[in-house]
């Protein structure tokens, strides 16, 4: 199939590209590599009136630490840039983001796709949507009324929806702290495919052992979240199984034609042990 008739809007700077979304409102949408938006399209699934293009704007390409240690990554940075870290700038404490990306498509998918979009598009199974929540980072985005930070546990609100505002661009995604006992896992029929359920852990370790940590889940609800019935065993000194296994009892996840609701929650305890344990190895 081919996509409804749309109007074409290339912006030049951001601020040009947040006038355009307040001139066109709920009918336009931003594009920059296009790999979840065109398919959409596509299927008819999306029918945006217009499309403003921002995949010129520089500016927004851009992978930094601050001063405080901190991650900081611009919206059109693609996933292959992640995943090759061509100018070293990951390190040790957010070397889980290099590794997640190979769970991403495939090498065409991650050569396009930028880690703006995934986020903007909100999919409940997305790697980057899962890493957000598990990492605790913050989305900078800009609009007609300035700039605004939102918290990922308040960003994703349900299927492909996110607290951003149509007249607002996502700018820049925020990880504030390294996490070098973090890791993330799934499970997909195919290689490159959605995953049926994600997992993503992120264990504050001391003197070797685990103190506390944040566990996360895609697959399971509307959007990627949290579980602190099994962050809760972890605080409490309580066994990887045993933290799995309080994740699997926490959640209810949606039952369709690739499983059950008893499978993912299954896989869910599979995943989170096997990501707790990745988190843990040298």
């Amino acid at each position: 199939m081919k996509p409804a008739p749309f109007q074409y809007h290339r912006a030049r700077d951001v601020d040009g590209a947040a006038r355009l979304l307040a001139e066109l409102g709920d009918d336009a949408k931003v594009i920059a590599g296009g790999q979840s938006l065109v398919a959409m399209m596509n299927f008819r699934l999306a029918r945006p009136r217009h499309l403003v293009d921002i995949g010129g704007l520089r500016e927004l390409d851009r992978m930094h630490r601050d001063s405080g240690g901190g991650l900081r990554i611009g919206a059109l940075t693609t996933h292959h840039r992640v995943e090759t870290d061509p100018d070293g700038i990951l390190g040790a404490g957010f070397e889980v983001l290099k590794k997640a990306m190979s769970w991403i498509g495939h090498l065409p998918i991650r050569t396009r796709g930028t880690v703006g979009g995934s986020m903007a598009h909100g999919d409940a199974t997305a790697e980057w949507c899962l890493l957000a929540v598990a990492l605790g980072a913050e989305f900078v985005a800009r609009g007609p009324r300035g700039e605004r930070r939102i918290a990922a546990g308040d960003f994703f609100l349900g299927y492909y929806t996110t607290a951003l505002d149509p007249d607002e661009l996502l700018v820049e995604i925020v990880f504030p702290r390294p996490a070098p006992h973090a890791a993330l896992t799934e499970f997909a029929e195919r290689r490159g495919d959605f995953a049926l359920v994600a997992a993503a852990v992120d264990l504050d370790v001391e003197d070797g052992e685990v103190r506390s940590g944040r566990v996360a889940l895609g697959g399971v609800a509307s959007a990627a979240v949290r579980v602190p019935e099994a962050e809760a065993v972890l605080t409490a000194g309580g066994s990887f199984e045993a933290c799995a296994s309080a994740a699997a009892e926490a959640v209810e996840p949606p039952a369709d034609a690739s499983g059950s609701t008893h499978y993912r929650k299954q896989l869910v305890r599979t995943l989170v042990r096997r990501a707790c344990e990745e988190a843990m190895s040298p």
